[in-house]
Order: C-alpha cells, then structure tokens, then sequence
C-alpha cells in the first residue's frame, strides 16, 4: 500500500479511512468526526471493508488518472482489462481485484458507503458466476460470466459503474455517497 509514502501525521490517518475521511477532513478539518456520526462517515464504520482494503481504493481514487480499463461486454458476462504503468498501482490493482473476487466468493460484502445497488445483486447472485483472472505485466484481465440474465446485467452495469470510477476518482465516488445517503447535509 503506498499510502505510508505519500501522506502524514493526521492526513495518513484520515487518508486511510477512505473517501468519505478523506471528504470529511478537507471539508471539516482535523477535528471532524471526533463524535459518533463523524466516526461513521470517516471511518465508514458500517462497512466491513479492511484498512488495507480500504487504503487500496483511496489508493486508486487519488491516482485514477494513471489506470487505463477496458470493458468488453460479452453474451454472458464480460472482459476487464485493469492496468496502470506504475509498477505499485498496478500491484494495488491486482491485490484489490483478487480481494474482491475472494470476498465475493465468500459473500463477505464490504458494504461501502460508494458502492452501488448492482453490487448487492452480485453478492447474491455469486454462486451464479464464474470468473477467472490473470495478471498482466501492467495489471489484471478478469472474466466473468454467468447463465442467468439477471446476474449478466448486474456483471456489465457493475463494470460500467467501476470504469466511471476510474474515470473520474473522487468525483465519482462523492456522487455515490450522495446517493446512498451517507453525505446528506454536506455541500461539495
């Protein structure tokens, strides 16, 4: 994780909660989320994402700009290819994509304040999918495929949601906290 490299003191803390701490601190400072509800937002406390996982997709979030994907929508399913010339990215990407496969197969859902309704359809329907992935020099390729209709849609509109993502970091990612309700009464 390059998290320890980049940031320190307080920042390395807030940084390592996620998107939300991160939006949490630049807009309320250092003292913000002291109480209950401030923990909530900052640390994410209702999802049971790891620090590591955690400080992978700030990670991603902060250096989008660097990753390029490609999405192929197949008849069942579909193609990513996730890859980035910074060797430390791209290991971020790897570690990240092999997690959430793993969390998937075990339907452990991380339950983050950023991820979308499509994702909840995925944890469902896992036992209906099947992926494979290869790591590339510069990344990962993931396929993922299934017979039901459903869990097609849910596998091609989630890889959409996570290209957008990668497209636009930050941004992205405060959009789907606001739509799940978890900055309501915060202006950005």
């Amino acid at each position: 994780m390059r998290l320890g490299t980049k940031l320190l003191g307080v920042g390395t803390l807030i940084a390592a909660l996620g998107g939300a701490g991160v939006y949490a601190y630049a807009q309320h400072g250092p003292g913000f989320g002291q109480g209950p509800m401030g923990m909530g937002m900052m640390g994410m406390g209702h999802g049971t994402a790891t620090m590591t996982e955690r400080g992978e997709i700030h990670d991603m979030f902060m250096e989008h700009d660097k990753i390029r994907r490609t999405v192929t929508n197949l008849p069942n399913g579909i193609r990513t290819v996730t890859e980035s010339d910074d060797p430390e990215l791209a290991a971020t990407i790897v570690s990240h994509v092999v997690g959430m496969h793993e969390r998937v197969k075990e339907g452990r859902d991380p339950k983050l304040p950023i991820q979308s309704p499509t994702l909840q359809i995925i944890f469902r329907n896992k036992d209906k999918i099947t992926t494979t992935h290869e790591a590339t020099a510069k990344g990962i390729v993931v396929v993922q495929t299934s017979s039901d209709p459903e869990t097609v849609a849910a596998l091609q509109k989630h890889a959409g949601e996570v290209s957008d993502l990668v497209k636009r970091g930050m941004a992205a990612a405060h959009e789907n906290m606001m739509r799940n309700g978890v900055m309501q009464g915060h202006r950005h």
